[in-house]
């Protein structure tokens, strides 16, 4: 039986469109591009476009290239655009490009770009995954080398291509690919840009506000938006500094995303955790570093157990493809046990975060915790003992009284507050209150060693300074040796020592009394032999 070429021809073309179909079927932007065989006389891009999803066509005469029919979400559009070029050979090269996220067509003519459609905001129901349909043949102008997605249609001059599409939900295919590709973050943050919105933009995988800094922007701080069922007071806050407008632009525009799912960003570090909130900061066409003043980001979060600390952290994707999370850039200021800021010093198409670590784990912690809890707690009897001892012994003008009195009454505070604030040490209050208490303790050893004539002696000099060394200064010492195989009886020392402050400040003191006690008795009897020799 003899085959009809033309019949040959038809069911190949059949096959490759119906393979076509299976490959463009997850495809959620159109491209379609072709050379366009015309005349030499003028030129005309027609074009007609409706709302709806029912098919889009694209043909091609002598004189005239036009696009018609009904696939977007809000664009009607309708007019004709005279193409002024002269290409050689009566042929022009074009192309279509359809993102039905952002309600954009494009139409490209030799390399020249025409926008048929601008964005208007994200769709949430669109006109996707764009299908052949019916096809005309032309005899001698028309559509040469039609292709899909790079993929050939056609090696025949066609008058016209037809292709139908489907309805679907755009943005939650677009987060569902977005989360597929290590550059998923930076889709995001770029199709907001592209959008054209201003203000709240939301996404099934994150939410987005675009802010605008126009001349004179001094400054903003706002909440980012969030999910309707996270607590209002876990919301992460963002200021963004005036440095962060660009002198050259009238307008510049700021994305700020918050990521409540950490799909995106899965990688990095295994020996970390990642906090559930994700922020994301990008400035449109502008690539920032080394801010004279930095953004900061505040993130709310549950109290974490002592063990674990957290930090804020950075994914520069214009360094790292892939999920790199990196210390660099930031720092780390914890207003309290619910609540983090990061001060950073860049701004990129990055994710800014709080990383949660794993402290360095110490054996016989619960141990030592307790030798230090009974040590101070003697250390605060001892001071209380000591002070009332000073107060009952006090003897005329002796100076000696009142400046023991402040050693023993500073020593007393410091261990009341390592007792009492000794989980919370991380915070800078107490530190810097430790740092007054110490320095209080030596000025009144400076104050004691400027006034009293005896420190002028060699024994005297030599037992009390010596003493008060070993007694303030040596005993930190011990943590030098942390890292010796001795390392744990170290500690042991450290802890103990180091929390007997009180009872070493009592016997030192007792001691240093029985001494003086002696002298003044040996002093006395000589006087005493003295003058009865005299007598005699």
């Amino acid at each position: 039986m003899k085959q009809n070429p033309k019949t040959v021809r038809m069911w190949i073309i059949t096959c490759l469109l119906f393979t076509l179909v299976l490959a463009a079927e997850n495809d959620r932007d159109f491209k379609m591009c072709g050379a366009w065989r015309h005349g030499s006389a003028s030129r005309n891009l027609k074009y007609d476009l409706k709302t709806g999803c029912k098919e889009i066509e694209i043909s091609a005469n002598e004189s005239t290239l036009s696009i018609q029919g009904s696939i977007t979400a809000k664009c009607t559009q309708s007019s004709s655009i005279n193409l002024k070029s002269n290409p050689l050979q009566n042929q022009s090269q074009f192309c279509v490009f359809w993102e039905p996220l952002l309600d954009l067509l494009i139409m490209q003519v030799n390399g020249k770009n025409h926008t048929l459609c601008r964005p208007n905001g994200l769709q949430g129901t669109c006109c996707t995954d764009l299908s052949p349909g019916d096809q005309e043949t032309a005899a001698l102008y028309g559509i040469v080398n039609g292709s899909i997605q790079g993929d050939t249609i056609s090696y025949d001059v066609m008058e016209k291509y037809t292709f139908r599409g489907d309805t679907i939900n755009c943005k939650k295919k677009f987060c569902d690919e977005a989360s597929k590709k290590p550059s998923g973050a930076n889709m995001i943050e770029e199709v907001v840009m592209k959008s054209n919105e201003r203000g709240r933009v939301e996404l099934p995988c994150a939410q987005s506000t675009v802010i605008e800094m126009k001349e004179g922007f001094t400054g903003l701080n706002f909440t980012l938006p969030a999910p309707q069922t996270l607590a209002s007071n876990m919301i992460p806050s963002v200021y963004l500094p005036s440095c962060l407008k660009s002198k050259s632009r009238s307008t510049s525009k700021v994305v700020c995303t918050y990521y409540k799912d950490k799909a995106l960003f899965q990688g990095g570090s295994s020996d970390a955790v990642l906090l559930d909130d994700i922020v994301g900061l990008s400035v449109e066409n502008e690539s920032i570093i080394n801010l004279p003043e930095p953004v900061r980001i505040r993130f709310h979060h549950s109290p974490l157990p002592v063990s674990l600390f957290v930090r804020c952290v950075s994914w520069d994707t214009r360094k790292d493809i892939k999920v790199n999370w990196r210390y660099d850039g930031c720092e780390t200021v914890e207003i309290h046990d619910r609540e983090t800021e990061c001060s950073c010093n860049l701004l990129t198409y990055f994710a800014i975060l709080v990383q949660v670590e794993q402290k360095s784990t110490v054996r016989h912690l619960e141990a030592l915790t307790f030798i230090t809890a009974v040590g101070c707690a003697v250390s605060l009897v001892s001071c209380l003992v000591l002070f009332y001892w000073i107060c009952k012994c006090r003897r005329g003008k002796d100076q000696s009284l009142l400046v023991h009195r402040g050693l023993v009454v500073a020593t007393f505070f410091l261990c009341l507050c390592f007792s009492l604030t000794s989980s919370l040490l991380k915070h800078k209050l107490f530190g810097n209150l430790f740092h007054v208490i110490f320095m209080y303790i030596y000025i009144y050893i400076y104050i004691y060693i400027r006034n009293r004539p005896e420190w002028r002696k060699n024994r005297m000099a030599f037992f009390s300074i010596w003493g008060l060394t070993c007694l303030f200064g040596t005993t930190w010492g011990l943590g030098l040796f942390s890292f010796v195989p001795l390392s744990e009886a170290t500690l042991f020392l450290f802890c103990i020592i180091n929390s007997c402050h009180g009872e070493n400040v009592f016997f030192f003191l007792i001691i240093h009394y029985c001494y003086l006690v002696k002298k003044v008795m040996e002093e006395r009897s000589n006087t005493g032999l003295v003058n009865a020799f005299v007598s005699i």
